[in-house]
């Protein structure tokens, strides 16, 4: 089941996974949810489970990027936003899926995080501050939840080629490129390969871990 608070996103991406597959069988679904609404990410969670049966896997990949610019001029409004999508959205999501998990003792969840979590991007306050909050949030997830077969953990990737590079200045996405070590972006079946592992039955025992999908630029 996808989630976008734009509806007519989430069914076109439904209808490309499912155009993709070439006529293998599947379930795919779509919902209009906005992950910054608590009591509406609680909702669409029940709703879920009662279409599906269960949740096994929960991938966190909501994000904005907000504005390029200095801290001390960084608008009040945009740092809320960002705020809201890149690190209280994570939090509602697994807010209304650990308790589902723990009673199933069974769950696989992935926060997308970013380089920006463990370096801190100059002029990208708000985004850089969630995504560390991301990172820390999944450490503390995965600790109260290793009793169980659950297995929370984060990516922390450089710059891909997707929809939020819009939100940013072309400078600013120089700037990223040139600290990659690889001289590329991020491809997206690199990130879908790592995730597929992650939300796997064989990752039964990595959780509250890291990992790196920065092409280099970070190697600790």
């Amino acid at each position: 089941m996808i989630w976008d608070r734009d509806r007519d996103l989430a069914e076109s991406a439904s209808q490309e996974i499912l155009t993709s597959r070439q006529g293998r069988e599947g379930d795919l679904r779509h919902s209009a949810v906005d992950v910054t609404d608590a009591e509406a990410v609680m909702s669409a969670f029940a709703m879920a489970v009662q279409d599906l049966g269960c949740i096994d896997i929960m991938v966190n990949n909501a994000g904005i990027a907000g504005p390029t610019m200095p801290s001390w001029e960084y608008p009040l409004d945009d740092w809320r936003a960002v705020i809201d999508v890149d690190l209280n959205g994570v939090y509602y999501c697994a807010r209304a899926a650990l308790p589902h998990m723990r009673e199933r003792n069974y769950g696989r969840m992935v926060n997308m995080a970013s380089i920006a979590g463990k370096e801190g991007n100059a002029d990208a306050c708000a985004y850089s501050a969630a995504k560390a909050g991301v990172i820390a949030l999944t450490k503390s997830l995965a600790k109260e939840t290793a009793d169980k077969d659950i297995a929370v953990n984060c990516i922390t990737p450089a710059a891909a080629r997707t929809r939020i590079l819009d939100q940013v200045s072309p400078s600013f996405i120089d700037s990223m490129f040139s600290k990659i070590p690889r001289g590329r972006f991020l491809s997206l079946p690199e990130a879908a390969g790592m995730v597929a592992w992650m939300v796997s039955e064989e990752n039964s025992f990595t959780t509250g871990a890291v990992f790196d999908l920065s092409g280099g630029r970070a190697t600790y």
